[in-house]
């Protein structure tokens, strides 16, 4: 029997993964699935496990590094209206892992709940956000969490309440393979107010951040207290490229992919920055990019 019988409505085999990452990078996945329920979600992920298969998500691919010659195993995109729906309860909302951060945020303004608009411009999904517990001055994103539905590699699902979830600078103690939903709860405020803040914030995320017509990703995490992006020019390295891909200018923690680039240029561009701006300011670098 196939690894796939049964699945191919929703599995299918030697998928090109660059369309899916926002560097448009990368070769295909060896399986790549689709599911359109839990229920499919569960059955392809407990098959490939059961058989000792890789079994990898893909959200928006917005830190994601796909090799050349693509990666073994399978990978699941949660783009489906079962992983993305938004409901809106009072203060409370229930989001779907695979709803974009974009689609979290002008919900919320509209319903007046205050805290999502500091995520504007943010590429990605809940499930992701979550996953490296994405922050701001002054908030993360954990602090908004009343629990969360996960699903383990063998297929189990489980509910985990908040206080049950640790969340520290850029990460979370999710070691689970799949974020099904996610229930947060804000305070009130009126949407007015809150789309005057959104569109504030929205200019100034839009200034630090590559045009949308430009194939880039964020590529190191902040350092406690510093920015990356300004380390990385006070080591001399703005402007630096390797092969098809450069720093941008705007803001050296994105690097941007140009025609007849390829991960590999991505990989040595990191290698020498993080190397340049240990030796000349004693500072290791941590990517916030998944190299797979």
């Amino acid at each position: 029997m196939s690894l796939i019988s049964g699945f191919e409505h929703f599995v299918r085999e030697n998928e090109p993964l660059s369309p899916l990452t926002s560097l448009r990078l990368g070769g295909a996945a060896e399986y790549f699935a689709e599911p359109t329920s839990v229920d499919e979600l569960v059955a392809i992920v407990k098959r490939f496990s059961e058989e000792g298969v890789s079994v990898r998500l893909i959200g928006a691919g917005s830190n994601v590094l796909v090799p050349k010659d693509g990666v073994k195993g399978l990978v699941i995109n949660l783009s489906a209206p079962a992983f993305c729906q938004i409901e809106i309860d009072g203060t409370k909302m229930r989001v779907g892992g695979g709803a974009r951060l974009s689609h979290v945020v002008s919900n919320a303004v509209r319903e007046g709940l205050n805290g999502p608009q500091h995520l504007v411009g943010m590429p990605g999904t809940i499930g992701g956000a979550l996953h490296s517990n994405v922050n701001f001055p002054n908030v993360d994103i954990g602090t908004w969490v009343r629990s969360v539905d996960v699903m383990k590699r063998t297929g189990e699902r489980l509910t985990y309440r908040g206080e049950e979830v640790a969340f520290s600078s850029h990460q979370s103690s999710f070691g689970d393979l799949v974020i099904l939903a996610v229930e947060v709860e804000f305070e009130k405020e009126s949407p007015e107010s809150l789309t005057k803040q959104m569109q504030k914030l929205w200019i100034v995320s839009k200034a630090k951040r590559p045009p949308a017509d430009l194939n880039a990703a964020y590529v190191f995490r902040d350092p406690s207290g510093e920015s990356a992006g300004d380390l990385i020019e006070s080591a001399g390295l703005k402007g630096s490229s390797v092969g098809g891909v450069s720093l941008f200018d705007a803001n050296p923690n994105y690097m941007v992919a140009s025609d007849g680039a390829d991960a590999g240029d991505v990989v040595k561009l990191i290698d020498m920055v993080t190397n340049q701006v240990n030796e000349k300011l004693g500072v290791k670098l941590e990517t916030a990019i998944q190299i797979w």
